[in-house]
């Protein structure tokens, strides 16, 4: 898992080690997951999406344990701000982070899951997959791009037996002061459950887009 931190990445790690995977968790700072990779007996790496070269070693140090069975991208970086006070800069940074990290993670994954003809590359997307709102302009463009990226993975890869989806987050997950027991809020063990779901799916019926959302909307 490329992006790992608390929330919805720890649930995947969690669910993940529970079905059975071996983990690995890649963060800029591996030393915060400390805790949850004794917890899931995962492996931490240290890893920079953006950085073609770090992104490469992270796979590199994975195929020590074999071709990864499943790759979820779940980084990324966010500015919020009014169009004539945006910084560029961070604007650039939202972008790579999302857009082009997305792209890298899954380059990487591809060249060894390819060759062996099986595999799951997913990318953790956004209300803003699909809609632009006020004031978010930079994630929008994000988003829309990892998007358009798995869709066009899904169109190339799926033949050749990867199987490609990007899954909308659509609404708040669960968090401290957030409960689930609160139905306007995403609960993360569920949507992780989703996500191992769509990566044991047949072939003949794999999904490409997941959308999730609390069943009440009354956020």
């Amino acid at each position: 898992m490329v992006g790992a931190g608390s929330g919805l990445s720890a649930s995947l790690a969690r669910t993940c080690a529970a079905g059975g995977m071996n983990v690995v968790l890649a963060s800029r700072n591996p030393a915060k997951l400390t805790d949850l990779a004794k917890e899931t007996k995962a492996t931490a790496i240290a890893c920079d999406a953006t950085r073609p070269a770090e992104v490469k070693a992270l796979f590199g140090d994975v195929a020590k344990l074999g071709v990864p069975d499943l790759v979820v991208f779940n980084a990324g970086y966010r500015t919020r701000g009014p169009l004539l006070e945006l910084d560029p800069v961070e604007v650039e940074k939202t972008l790579i982070s999302s857009a082009f990290g997305g792209f890298l993670v899954a380059q990487e994954a591809a060249k060894r899951m390819v060759p062996k003809g099986k595999g799951s590359i997913f990318f953790t997307g956004a209300s803003a997959s699909v809609k632009g709102y006020a004031l978010s302009a930079p994630f929008a463009m994000a988003k829309f791009a990892l998007r358009g990226l798995a869709q066009s993975l899904a169109r190339e890869l799926q033949p050749k037996g990867i199987h490609v989806a990007h899954f909308v987050i659509d609404g708040g997950i669960a968090s401290a002061g957030r409960t689930s027991e609160d139905d306007k809020w995403l609960d993360p063990d569920a949507i992780a459950q989703t996500y191992l779901a769509v990566h044991r799916q047949h072939r003949s019926a794999w999904s490409t887009e997941m959308e999730v959302r609390p069943w009440v909307e009354n956020f």
